[in-house]
Order: structure tokens, then C-alpha cells, then sequence
């Protein structure tokens, strides 16, 4: 009751013109017919109502825990934050999200939570800010920002409660335009015409990736991803469904890998409210929150394989039943694997079950590791500066000559995971330019290592027996636990495994 009074006395102090423009905006809004376009009119209105330089309404994407730009209006930004992500827990849209509280700040930038890397990648400078959560049955779907007023002064109270009914109006025009589930998926694809504009490169390894991509998507076919970690599988399970006609239903994506044995059929197929010990309710699996959408199993190589005989027979079957169950489940599911392992012999060696392998192998599509593409190194380091450089709060610094040789030269164990990770930390080092001395000593001492074959064994030499014996004592001390070992040695499990292979390490009684 309090809130609707705060409304009420809010509206009630508006001037004429003012008033005018929020009846104009609750007519546009619920004449809309798309979310995005809701969101645009809502921070248009809102801007103009409360007499703010910029509004923005930004939406949270739970699966990653980002919040993304909708919509951004604020003609002194020297560009535009729409599609641009940053992490969910970060800023004062972070902290509404949070809290589910709208806020008013006079002074935005003393403000522990602030987050100045939006101010840096627009080049303005946020004073006075609002900000007010979008709330659908409890549940927080974004928020809505308002900066600086026009007249140099601060927001007042009443401002901030107009600004709640702005959030309201987002709420409820969005329902009536097709419903919020699909604004909410709207979010996963904002940064794209395509949702294949984060695949970058030009080679021609990465091109027949694409192509195959872009071929197989309007299908309901299954597919199957491989290639090394870091790779790109994710995205590209992302880019097959977003090109999809299934684009608007769910995208769930699932490690195998990281799933512990005992909860695997739960967390796949869901359970029944007393199934075991802690199932206080009743929980749906994977497979029916991916229903009529997309489900991407990662790591399905390491699916035991019992796992396997029952997800075989979802597979054909189209149904399921949750643990402790008796009624089967239909799925309308389009699946997507993906594995880093050699399926093929694994299936002849008995470890995956071959049935479930050419199940799976429908639409194989192989994704080229970075060292077989590596004249797409400029290319993905200057898009890797462009995500990281902003939250930084520094200015992209160039790579000299050198350093861009020692890239070159590097194996790329880790992909272009690991080329992140690389330029992020080169970026935190450099002061204008970046010089094999910002990288890890792997790659300022890389030697043509991306010229030699993975079947070819490197040159004797101390150094290289050294490192050997360093790899090899990691392991034996962890029982050749490879993370294990890779936590010891302070490096990547990735770097650990291209180590084991280069130096062709087995475990004693292994074959």
C-alpha cells in the first residue's frame, strides 16, 4: 500500500508535459509487439520523464550470470552498450539485482559497488544514477537505469518511484507482447544479427567449421562436436541452436565431466520427491528443462556406461523417467555432443558403447585447434582486448613484432581459452606495448614448437629432460591425478596433458 501511495504522490507532482509523455509511453508500450522494442520505448520515455541524460534497461541471463544491454539511449555515449555483458554480481545493477531493491544515488561513483568500466567504454562520467529491478513473480529479469540529470542536480524520491512504475510498465507490456519467458531468452543472442558473430576467424579450417555449422542447424539432426579443449564447442552448440528454428525454446548446456556419478540420472532426467535421501521435491532433469530446445551434452565421453545405455534409449525412444519414477517423460529435444576424446576408439576399446557412438555421430563437425588456424591470431587477440580491455579500465595496448612471433610459434595446448587467459594477463603487465617479457616463459621461449607434428618427439636437451622429469614426479606424487598434478606444477590441465603427450609419459602397467 505504501509503494502505491509512493505512485500516486509521485505522479500527482508531475507537470502537464510530463505526464503527457508517461501516458504516451504506457500507450507505445502496450502497442509493441517485440520485447526489444518494449525496452527501447520504456528507456526513451524514462530518460525524457525524469529528465535524465541516458536510461538503459539491461536483462539477467541466469545460465551465465551476466546482465546484458537491451537497450541503451544516451546521445552523449560515444557508443552504444547494447549486447555488451558483464558479470551479474558486478556494479549497482548488480547489487538491485541482488537485493531485488531499487536504489538512488546522489553520487553514483562513491558508491562501493560502481562499476567504472561502463563510464570507460562510453566515455561519459556517471553522476546521479536510479535503478530499479524488473520483477516477475519474484523473480528478478533485469534492470532499469536512469544517469545523470539534465538540470545538474540530484533525483528525488518521487523521481525514483516513477522510475519503479517504468520498470512495471516493462513488466507488464512485455507479457502482453508474447510473454517474458521469450525476453528472457531474448538476452542470449543480443550481441547478434547472427549468433555466429563471436565465431572469429577467417582461415580455412575455421570457415568449413562454420559452414557445417550453418548447414546442419535447421535441422532437428543430432550432432556431434569434437576437438580440443578450448576450442569453441560451447559456442558453437550455441550458434547451431540460435540458428535453429528452435531458437526461441531453451538452450541447457551439462558437463558430463563434472557431473559426480551418483547424481548423473538425476541431474539429467530429474527425480520424484522422495527418490533418496534429500529429494525433498520434485526436480526436473536436463532433458525436460531443454524441452522443444536444444541440450548440449559436453564431455559425453565420460559418461559411464550404464549412463550411456540410458541415455541410448532416450534417445530413440524420445522419453524418460525421473529417479524413483514410474510414468515415462516424452522429450522433444534436439541433442548436441561434444567431447574432446576419440569416441571411435574409445568405442572399439569398450569404453563408450558403439551404438551410442554412431547414434551420436548423425552430423559430425570437427572444430580446428588454434595451433591449425594461427593466421587468426590478430584477429581473436584484438576481439579478446575488446571483452577484456574495458573492465580493466586501461587502453588496448599494441603487440610488438617479437611478441607476436613467440604466438606464433606456441602449440596452443589450451586453445583459445588459454589465449584469453594469456591476454588478459599480458594486458595487466604491459604499459602501451605488449613484449615477450608479458608472456609466460612457455611462450617467450617458444622455438617453432607449433612447426612439429604431435606424433614427433622434441630434441633431447637438458631444459626439455628437466621439464620431463618435473612432469613425471607431478604425476606419480598424485597417483596421475592430471589436475591433480596440474595444480602442483601451477599450470593448466591442458598445458599438463600436451606435457604427457609431447613426452610420451605412461603410467606404469599401462598399455
Amino acid at each position: 500500500m505504501a509503494e502505491t501511495s509512493s505512485h500516486v504522490s509521485a505522479i500527482d507532482r508531475l507537470e502537464r508535459p510530463a505526464l503527457r509523455a508517461l501516458l504516451e509511453a504506457s500507450r507505445a508500450v502496450n502497442d509493441a509487439l517485440e520485447p526489444a522494442e518494449v525496452c527501447r520505448l520504456v528507456a526513451q520515455h524514462a530518460a525524457n520523464v525524469l529528465g535524465a541524460q541516458g536510461a538503459s534497461v539491461l536483462l539477467h541471463d541466469p545460465q551465465r550470470n551476466e546482465l546484458v544491454f537491451q537497450t541503451m539511449v544516451d546521445p552523449t555515449a560515444s557508443n552504444s552498450l547494447e549486447g555488451h555483458r558483464f558479470p551479474a554480481d558486478r556494479g549497482i545493477a548488480g547489487q538491485v539485482v541482488r537485493t531485488k531493491r531499487a536504489v538512488r544515488l546522489d553520487e553514483a561513483r562513491a558508491n562501493q559497488n560502481f562499476y567504472q568500466g561502463i563510464d570507460l567504454e562510453t566515455k561519459t562520467r556517471t553522476h546521479s544514477l536510479m535503478a530499479a529491478p524488473l520483477i516477475h513473480k519474484d523473480t528478478v529479469l533485469g534492470v532499469i537505469e536512469v544517469v545523470n540529470k539534465l538540470d545538474g542536480g540530484a533525483f528525488e524520491e518521487s523521481d525514483l518511484a516513477l522510475l519503479q512504475v517504468f520498470a512495471n510498465l516493462v513488466v507488464s507490456a512485455a507479457r502482453n507482447a508474447t510473454s517474458f519467458d521469450q525476453l528472457n531468452k531474448t538476452n542470449r543472442a543480443l550481441r547478434e544479427d547472427l549468433p555466429t558473430e563471436n565465431f572469429i576467424g577467417k582461415s580455412a579450417a575455421f570457415n568449413e567449421a562454420l559452414a557445417l555449422c550453418r548447414k546442419v542447424a535447421p535441422q532437428a539432426t543430432t550432432v556431434l562436436l569434437t576437438g580440443e579443449t578450448g576450442t569453441g564447442k560451447e559456442m558453437a552448440a550455441r550458434a547451431i541452436h540460435g540458428l535453429s528454428p528452435r531458437c526461441d525454446q531453451p538452450f541447457v548446456a551439462v558437463n558430463c565431466a563434472a557431473l559426480p556419478e551418483s547424481l548423473v540420472e538425476s541431474e539429467l532426467f530429474g527425480h520424484e520427491q522422495g527418490a533418496f535421501t534429500g529429494a525433498t521435491a520434485q526436480r526436473q532433469g536436463k532433458f525436460e528443462l531443454a524441452n522443444h530446445g536444444t541440450l548440449l551434452l559436453d564431455e559425453i565421453g565420460d559418461l559411464e556406461l550404464n549412463m550411456q545405455a540410458k541415455l541410448l534409449r532416450v534417445l530413440e525412444a524420445h522419453e524418460f523417467t525421473r529417479v524413483g519414477g514410474s510414468e515415462p517423460v516424452l522429450c522433444d529435444v534436439r541433442v548436441i555432443a561434444a567431447t574432446n576424446r576419440d569416441l571411435k576408439a574409445d568405442s572399439e576399446s569398450g569404453r563408450f558403447r558403439i551404438d551410442l557412438y554412431y547414434r551420436l555421430n548423425v552430423f559430425p563437425i570437427r572444430l580446428p585447434a588454434l595451433r591449425e588456424r594461427l593466421d587468426d591470431l590478430p584477429l581473436l587477440i584484438e576481439h579478446l582486448m575488446a571483452q577484456v580491455v574495458p573492465s580493466m579500465g586501461i587502453t588496448a595496448p599494441n603487440i610488438n613484432d617479437e611478441a607476436m612471433a613467440c604466438l606464433r610459434r606456441y602449440r596452443w595446448p589450451g586453445n583459445v581459452r588459454e589465449l584469453r587467459n594469456v591476454i588478459e594477463r599480458a594486458l595487466l603487465l604491459a604499459d602501451g606495448q605488449i613484449h615477450p617479457k608479458h608472456l609466460p616463459s612457455e611462450i617467450a621461449q617458444a622455438t617453432g614448437e607449433a612447426e612439429v607434428s604431435g606424433d614427433e618427439q622434441p630434441a633431447p636437451s637438458a631444459l626439455a629432460e628437466q621439464e620431463r622429469n618435473l612432469v613425471l614426479d607431478a604425476l606419480q606424487q598424485n597417483n596421475w591425478n592430471q589436475s591433480a598434478a596440474a595444480r602442483q606444477l601451477g599450470i593448466t590441465r591442458d598445458i599438463l596433458r600436451y606435457r604427457v603427450k609431447r613426452y610420451g609419459l605412461v603410467r606404469s602397467g599401462a598399455k
